[in-house]
């Protein structure tokens, strides 16, 4: 190997390895007892490996982690289905066909990506009261389908036109309408940008915490695993094997989502970032 080569990759793996020195700390405090880790969870001269942390977090009786965690998938897969659709559609017409003022309107959906959740959140507020879904789980599905709308809509829109339009003719000429060759042609040919929206998406809805504690406030048995995660900090004590254990397990559905979608995903971000 390259001199070049080699200093790249002792770079990457100096890199990883900071990285996940964090996560270490926390596995390691979820498996221990508290009184290992009181000196620090790198003293290694008596360790006794132990799943209560993640038993007492999966069936806690104030905040059990069990149930959060359905809160959260049930908020994360409708957030992620939806805009994941409905972006797609928007993007294809984008990418294929013509209309007055599109240039306009892309450029106006760029722009939203720029829209801070801090600055429309009291408007969204109030709208959701009015309209009776506060503390209600449709209204964080209905918050991300809207926040997730401009960048998906920008990803799927710069993915489609690295396509050949040449099928999508060929269907044409057979008789196929243009939404059978969304459907049937565009989307199967788009598995990377699916896939990498998807991930990105889900880990987004997955880990959100300032739309949950606003709109969810009033209903602490919907609020999703990163709010739970909060109330689980006690007013004199702080139980850190609880809580390491409760953020592992709150990390494992994204990172089996990584494990099962990195075959498309950077293939699909380079594209559909990049071209355009």
């Amino acid at each position: 190997m390259r001199l070049s080569s080699i200093l790249i990759h002792v770079l990457a793996w100096a890199i990883a390895s900071l990285w996940i020195i964090p996560f270490m700390g926390v596995f390691m405090a979820s498996i221990r007892p508290l009184s290992e880790i009181l000196s620090g969870w790198w003293n290694f001269q008596n360790i006794n490996i132990t799943p209560d942390n993640y038993i007492n977090a999966w069936t806690n009786e104030q905040v059990p982690i069990s149930r959060h965690m359905i809160n959260s998938i049930l908020i994360a897969i409708p957030s992620t289905i939806i805009p994941i659709f409905t972006a797609s559609l928007a993007a294809y017409c984008f990418a294929r066909f013509s209309f007055p003022l599109k240039n306009m309107l892309f450029l106006t959906i760029v722009l939203l990506q720029t829209l801070p959740q801090q600055s429309v959140v009291i408007p969204l507020f109030i709208m959701l009261s009015q309209m009776g879904l506060l503390n209600t789980l449709p209204s964080l599905v209905i918050v991300h389908t809207a926040f997730a709308a401009p960048w998906t809509i920008f990803f799927f829109r710069n993915f489609f036109a690295t396509l050949p339009v040449e099928v999508e003719e060929q269907a044409r000429v057979d008789g196929a309408s243009d939404f059978k060759i969304y459907y049937k042609i565009v989307l199967p040919m788009s598995l990377p940008a699916l896939s990498s929206v998807a991930a990105l998406q889900f880990v987004w809805v997955w880990n959100d915490f300032f739309f949950a504690l606003i709109f969810l406030s009033g209903a602490r048995e919907l609020q999703p695993l990163t709010v739970a995660i909060s109330l689980l900090r006690g007013r004199y004590f702080v139980d850190w094997g609880l809580l390491t254990a409760a953020s592992v397990l709150t990390m494992a559905i994204p990172l089996l989502l990584y494990a099962l979608l990195q075959r498309y995903l950077m293939r699909g971000i380079v594209v559909g970032a990049v071209k355009g």
